[in-house]
């Protein structure tokens, strides 16, 4: 079976009905694109084809025929990143990363059918990804980032993490006399 893997045309002999997730990661060497769940309910498999994000855990590799594959791996160049994952970086959205690919390339998609979305928009489109370390707040601000960059309009600095808090000094001992009390 030929597939067109990130613009590169690859031959596989696997089953028609093998998960696109485990042609991507053992047959192509792709290890990006994660498996989460197996059932398309988290979203770390997501890839596109043809365009449109797919969950590669569900989807069988015959299904596919001649359309397009882009993994996490050919949203960049040798030159540079995709503007989604420079805001991810500028921004420091990752905290264990395993999500991250997913939620990458369903922002990416967002952000071809909507270059400016509001808050609730990301939301709902990126509703579908789940990350267990709860970095939602960040992912959204990292899709407006990329909106910006995107855009071509020049980008606000990218804020940094809060540093933790100094920590008190310790208090002095009190003085002694070297009496009784």
């Amino acid at each position: 079976m030929k597939l067109v893997v990130n613009g590169k045309s690859i031959e596989v002999a696997v089953p028609a009905d093998t998960p696109l997730l485990w042609v991507l990661r053992e047959e192509a060497g792709l290890t990006g694109t994660k498996f989460g769940c197996g059932k398309a309910l988290c979203g770390a498999c997501t890839v596109h084809v043809d365009g449109k994000p797919k969950r590669s855990c569900v989807t069988a590799v015959g299904d596919i025929g001649d359309q397009p594959i882009t993994t996490i791996e050919g949203l960049s160049t040798a030159a540079a990143l995709h503007p989604v994952q420079q805001a991810w970086i500028e921004e420091n959205v990752p905290q264990c990363g395993y999500c991250q690919s997913g939620q990458i390339m369903s922002a990416v998609v967002l952000l071809r059918a909507k270059p400016k979305p509001t808050d609730a928009e990301i939301d709902d489109a990126m509703s579908a990804n789940l990350c267990r370390c709860g970095t939602y707040p960040r992912i959204r601000k990292a899709v407006h980032r990329a909106a910006e960059l995107m855009s071509g309009a020049p980008a606000a600095p990218a804020t940094p993490p809060a540093a933790p808090p100094a920590p008190k000094p310790a208090a002095a001992p009190a003085p002694t006399t070297g009496g009784k009390p």
